[in-house]
């Protein structure tokens, strides 16, 4: 059995549903510093989170993830147990085997192999690691890199383990990521009696005119690195249940995922000027999930596809495409940042799977990266 799949098999074992760790952290804390890592536990609030570094010199290198994972969903749907991984010829069931244990576990095979090969590397490797990326995602990497900023700890390149390909190991890497815009809505009418009308004021008749004039809107036309702004409609609620009563209010629950073309105060700006214009009663609540990045061509771009050419034989294609990942509280500070893993097509799905000669890749990919990076 390879080490990677070792350290595969471990990880997946262990039931870290989100915020809970689960014992993962110390596993990964524990091998890393057999290779020299000095390391330090991050507890904020009920997170655990792992900041592990060799080395103090520049460049700075580091792989991040978390050890977090969804719920499984209902565990009689599954072929076995979700926190028992098992093998089944080249594939690897279980929950986070994709997302994103496996690629923890080649990123520790990697970082080994490495230094058995290259110990007095250049600058410095890293590993930043949370329980909280698959939860609110308020007290894990966005609170790290808050803490390493204040002491001047600078991250130069950041490779993410999040599960960025489409049918091939390396085949997509992602390069940046859309903002997350989410808001709630309340149209406010008068509540009162179906047979009087007249003496009520009914927010569901003026919903359709605020979804007419949001649906046909065009934010903005995207850009080279990013599509256009999109805006989606993901809860309306309205009534009281009975078949005689206007309802007083609606609530309408939406949300962006934008391009770099706009801003999260221009969105705000133009669907509030739009509301106004309706002359509606209305609240209107806004929560920022993440703001747009985007890493362009440069070192960490240019190594990551060598690698992928080297260990593959294949180009890869770089994407901004899907939701947000912790990539959003990384690159804010200058830092370069990728996102590279297994294929993502059973992610937080029943069974979720990977394969085990994928991970094999891509820890040779991994290895290969940092080698382009930090070998003198």
């Amino acid at each position: 059995m390879s080490e990677t799949l070792e350290h595969a098999l471990a990880l997946l074992a262990m039931p870290s549903v989100t915020p809970d760790d689960a014992g993962c952290q110390h596993y990964m804390a524990e091998f890393l510093e057999s290779l020299g890592f000095k390391i330090e536990t991050m507890q904020f609030g009920e997170v655990t989170n792992l900041w592990a570094r060799r080395g103090t010199e520049e460049p700075l290198f580091c792989f991040a993830g978390h050890t977090d994972v969804v719920p499984t969903g209902a565990k009689e749907e599954w072929q076995s147990d979700p926190f028992v991984p098992t093998i089944q010829g080249d594939t690897l069931t279980g929950r986070g085997a994709a997302d994103m244990k496996g690629s923890l576990a080649a990123m520790l095979t990697a970082t080994k192999e490495y230094l058995d090969e290259q110990p007095d590397h250049k600058g410095s490797i890293a590993y930043l690691i949370t329980s909280d990326e698959e939860g609110p995602a308020v007290d894990g990497t966005v609170r790290v890199m808050q803490t390493l900023n204040a002491r001047s700890e600078k991250l130069d390149y950041c490779l993410i383990g999040e599960p960025s390909s489409s049918r091939d190991v390396g085949d997509v890497v992602k390069n940046g990521r859309r903002g997350s815009l989410g808001g709630k809505l309340t149209i406010k009418g008068v509540q009162g009696h179906v047979a009087y009308p007249q003496e009520a004021d009914n927010p569901i008749h003026h919903s359709s005119q605020v979804l007419k004039t949001l649906l046909e809107a065009t934010w903005d036309n995207g850009n080279e690195f990013f599509p256009p702004t999109s805006f989606q409609i993901t809860n309306i609620n309205s009534g009281t249940g009975a078949t005689n009563v206007i309802p007083g209010e609606l609530d309408l629950v939406f949300n962006f995922r934008y391009s770099s073309e706009v801003t999260d105060t221009d969105l705000k700006q133009q669907v509030e000027a739009m509301l106004d214009a309706l002359d509606i009663d209305y609240d209107l609540n806004w929560t920022l999930f993440g703001l747009p990045f985007i890493t362009e061509a440069g070192a960490l771009v240019d190594a990551t596809k060598t690698a992928i050419k080297k260990v593959t034989q294949q180009v890869t294609k770089l994407s901004t495409a899907g939701g947000t990942s912790d990539g959003r509280f990384i690159a804010p500070y200058g830092t370069e940042v990728l996102e590279l893993g297994p294929v993502n097509e059973t992610i937080h799905k029943i069974n979720e799977n990977t394969s085990v000669s994928g991970l094999e890749t891509l820890a040779q990919i991994y290895q290969e990266v940092l080698n382009q990076l930090l070998t003198k």
